[in-house]
């Protein structure tokens, strides 16, 4: 059967070269998500209830990135490749050699929220829910950059908009799994956090935004699931279950709680 393809939109991964340097997509990415979110939390943090000064943002963005790269590369290395990193620990600080994980940086940014939040005497919940609602632009930018790069494909698909991704060794028509999670964990996902924390009523509940993109993001995360192919070297973990599903359903029961209880 001859399945219907559309030619896969070859980037050149780095986006701007400086002599012997050059700058990737994801990098830019992982820049443009940064800047973009700190402008965001800084008016959010002069909101009322009024939480701390916008400069106070500067300092907490710092803690942020710690916390996404440490735990975001911790995570990949628990998560997904254990036993390689047991015999190789070396590896686990070589980041340029890529894998990060997102569970992995979520935890990573909670728990520098905390340390931020008690360093400087301000409530753990709401920072919590500052970093909550500007995490999908830098979902959203992410996700684009692995389109870009053709890693983390979908399963083989007949569906009219399939791709042949260039790292594929089998060169199956494909989902572009990576757009459909820009949409839900980035578009849709952040739409709901902006309108959500543009409300007063909803900024004055500390907790609120935080568990509703938990809920949020481990909702899309596992539906998304259903057409991105497994990582090669784990498969299915249990039955037909991923182990992005499996990592997102505590996010979805913890998220579904806070919002409740918040609400």
């Amino acid at each position: 059967m001859i399945l219907p393809v559309i030619p896969f939109p070859v980037i050149d991964p780095v986006a701007i070269e400086l002599g012997p340097f050059g700058i990737r997509w994801y990098a830019l990415a992982y820049l443009v998500g940064l800047i973009v979110g700190w402008r965001l939390a800084r008016r959010l943090a002069v909101l009322p209830p009024y939480l701390m000064r916008a400069e106070r943002v500067d300092d907490l963005l710092a803690w942020m990135v710690l916390g996404v790269i440490a735990g975001g590369r911790l995570g990949y290395v628990l998560f997904y490749k254990p036993s390689y990193y047991l015999v190789n620990p070396l590896e686990a600080l070589f980041l340029w050699q890529g894998g990060m994980s997102f569970h992995g940086g979520l935890a990573g940014v909670a728990l520098t929220a905390f340390l931020f939040a008690r360093r400087h005497a301000l409530p753990f919940l709401r920072v919590g829910d500052i970093a909550a609602a500007v995490a999908p632009v830098g979902l959203f930018l992410g996700r684009l950059a692995n389109f870009v790069n053709g890693e983390l494909y979908g399963r083989a698909a007949d569906v009219p908009w399939a791709m042949v991704f260039p790292s594929d060794p089998e060169g199956l028509p494909r989902h572009p799994s990576q757009l459909y999670e820009a949409a839900l964990e980035g578009l849709v996902l952040g739409l709901i956090m902006l309108v959500l924390a543009s409300r007063e009523q909803v900024r004055a509940r500390p907790g609120l935004l935080a568990g509703v993109f938990f809920l949020g993001y481990g909702l899309a995360r596992c539906f998304v699931e259903l057409f991105r192919e497994p990582d090669a070297h784990l498969g299915f973990i249990l039955g037909p279950v991923t182990m992005g599903q499996l990592l997102s359903l505590p996010l979805i029961a913890f998220g579904l709680l806070l919002a409740v209880r918040r609400r």
